[in-house]
């Protein structure tokens, strides 16, 4: 096999690989979540956040998410549950939840 050859063949596996690496980008996911509980809390000392679940429907996704935030006069940390729509990279719906709930992050059935 010459070099042309390999080199075609070597740029051809990469060009494959693309479609692969663009279908599971709905955006930086963490930026969007971090946006969302700055804006939430925005009087907060300090925060965290974890993602518990996420579910994924073409170009929509959903995050089941807790966010542990310290309010600027409170020494305890309080936490918060939420679910969040995220479609084409935009956050598109948030959902409180109580943190005692189970997750309800499961595909729609079909009638």
């Amino acid at each position: 096999m010459t070099r042309v050859n390999r080199l075609i063949l070597f740029a051809s596996l990469g060009l494959a690989m693309l479609p692969l690496q663009t279908m599971a980008d709905t955006g930086d996911i963490g930026t969007i979540i971090e946006s969302f509980v700055t804006k939430q809390f925005p009087d907060a000392a300090s925060h965290f956040w974890i993602v518990n679940d996420t579910q994924w429907d073409g170009d929509e996704m959903i995050v089941d998410m807790n966010a542990i935030v310290t309010e600027r006069r409170q020494d305890v940390p309080t936490a918060n549950r939420f679910l969040l729509l995220i479609v084409d990279g935009r956050l598109r719906g948030i959902q409180n939840i109580p943190l005692d709930a189970e997750s309800q992050c499961q595909q729609e059935q079909e009638a």
